[in-house]
């Protein structure tokens, strides 16, 4: 087993991957000057641009040298700590306790992949940022700090078994994959999901390319012949063929997009814990901590369902409000038998939903008084009536289908409560089901506005060290009832999942 009580450095092919690194910061800040200088290019200015670059890069050489140099690694067995220098100037020591770490990620970049090597980072709870960050690791070196890292959560698996409380564990599981998300999974996953996301880059992708060449037609001097072209009526035709372009491509840049950063997505059981790997060009390896999980989403919509395919997020323990919108697992394009197969390994069940809670039908009419009457009032009593006649066929369109995405994300929005766990159900096509367990509640608030007093109704905000759920204009009564035995619960349970 790899030592790792004294300091020691990354492969020495590192040096190649700090230079890379140092290239593409520096290369941010000067690739607005080198395009000024490249526009009006003479014979003097080719061999300084050429001396500079040269320069440029001796000069990023030497700093990835120095990086590679000043940069060691080591755990303190004393102090329990992991411990890592770096810096060429202002050098600094970083220092992690081993019982903190959250979760130790292996990845690698083309570049990586190219030399031979892998980055390993390491993420604690009580941080919005990765804490360490080895750039340049060998794969075996990599697999047995990892496992040092995380040697404290073996113990408890062990110390658990040990209890008897999972006896039906092996203490040592295999590494065999047990799910493997199947390339034809990933094709109907990027079909069916990421609309919105997808369709923005588009938009802000063809809205640039437009602009720009507009502003060359403005200024060319076939602006008149152009203009005349589009005002026939092969304007329409070019406009639908458009329109189909901008959907397979939409289509077609989803499925790339899904396949490129999935592929090959496995899941394999490693001490009790999920260890995920993925990834096509820049691969991924991470590990799902049970007893870490504060809150597990499964979500699928109708092309989903009948596809039979779904969407699991995963969110640990995390630091910051930004970093609990960004930081979760994603498991994409697995069938229902292997959700239940994820689920059943997070949990030691499969979810009950229990109790239903409904909202009172005041959130449907105020959502509809604030994304339908507000804005269209606006646009009303703000655009002129002569540009407003052209446009007014908006207004029904927008008010019909605002309506139904509100009634049917009023409809699919409950609250579900069970002994062992809390879900809320969300969502309009997309319908997610966001699960936690109650031993896993840091904090909760439950208010109530002074004009739904009389209604009883009330909101309600269960905070975990993986984010919050809310759920709003409930039953305030019955909402506080179960907030009391909640927090019952955990003044009376011995759980330390931390």
């Amino acid at each position: 087993m790899a030592d790792f009580s004294s300091p020691q450095r990354q492969s020495k092919t590192g040096i190649i991957v700090m230079f890379a690194q140092t290239l593409q910061e520096w290369g941010r800040g000067l690739l607005p000057i080198l395009i000024v200088t490249a526009v009006n290019l003479n014979n003097k200015k080719i061999i300084a641009l050429t001396a500079t670059l040269i320069g440029f890069f001796v000069l990023a050489l030497i700093v990835g040298w120095c990086r590679y140099r000043n940069f060691t690694f080591w755990i303190d067995e004393e102090n329990e700590e992991f411990v890592i220098t770096e810096g060429i100037l202002n050098k600094s020591k970083t220092l992690i306790q081993l019982q903190k770490i959250q979760q130790v990620n292996i990845g690698q970049s083309l570049l990586q992949r190219i030399i031979g090597v892998y980055t390993l980072e390491v993420d604690t709870a009580g941080s919005n940022k990765k804490e360490g960050k080895i750039r340049a690791i060998s794969h075996q070196l990599a697999i047995a700090l990892k496992e040092r890292l995380l040697d404290n959560v073996a113990r408890s698996v062990a110390q658990t078994e040990s209890a008897g409380q999972n006896d039906d564990v092996p203490a040592l599981e295999s590494q065999k994959p047990f799910i493997h998300i199947s390339f034809l999974s990933l094709l109907k996953y990027g079909i069916t999901s990421n609309y919105l996301r997808t369709l923005g880059l588009m938009l802000a992708f063809f809205i640039t390319i437009y602009e720009n060449l507009q502003r060359l037609v403005d200024t060319s001097e076939y602006d008149s012949k152009i203009d005349s072209i589009l005002e026939e009526s092969i304007a329409v035709q070019t406009g639908l063929i458009a329109i189909g372009f901008l959907l397979s491509a939409f289509l077609i840049v989803n499925v790339v997009r899904v396949v490129v950063k999935y592929f090959n997505f496995r899941i394999a059981r490693q001490k009790g814990s999920l260890l995920l790997s993925y990834g096509l060009i820049n691969t991924k390896s991470t590990i799902i901590k049970p007893e870490k999980v504060q809150i597990t989403t499964v979500s699928r919509n109708y092309f989903q369902k009948k596809l039979d395919i779904l969407e699991l997020r995963i969110k640990q323990a995390t630091g910051g409000e930004q970093e609990q919108k960004q930081s979760f697992m994603e498991i994409p394009g697995c069938d229902r038998r292997e959700g239940d197969s994820i689920l059943q390994l997070l949990f030691g069940s499969i979810p009950e939903k229990g109790v239903m809670l409904i909202p009172n039908y005041r959130k449907l009419v105020f959502s509809i008084f604030l994304s339908i009457v507000v804005p269209l009032g606006i646009a009303y009593f703000a655009i002129p009536s002569d540009v407003l006649l052209d446009f007014v066929w908006i207004f029904p369109l927008w008010a019909i289908l605002r309506g139904l995405s509100l009634a049917f994300g009023f409809h699919n929005y409950r609250l579900f409560v069970h002994d062992r766990f809390i879900i809320k159900q969300s969502g309009a096509w997309d319908v997610a089901n966001q699960i936690i367990e109650p031993q896993k509640i840091q904090a909760l608030s439950v208010s109530q506005l002074f004009w739904h007093k009389a209604a009883d109704i009330g909101y309600l905000t269960i905070y975990t060290a993986g984010g919050k759920l809310s759920f709003q204009l409930g039953n305030y009564t019955v909402v506080s009832a179960y907030v009391n035995k909640w927090l019952y619960e955990l003044e009376t349970s011995d759980s330390n999942w931390m």
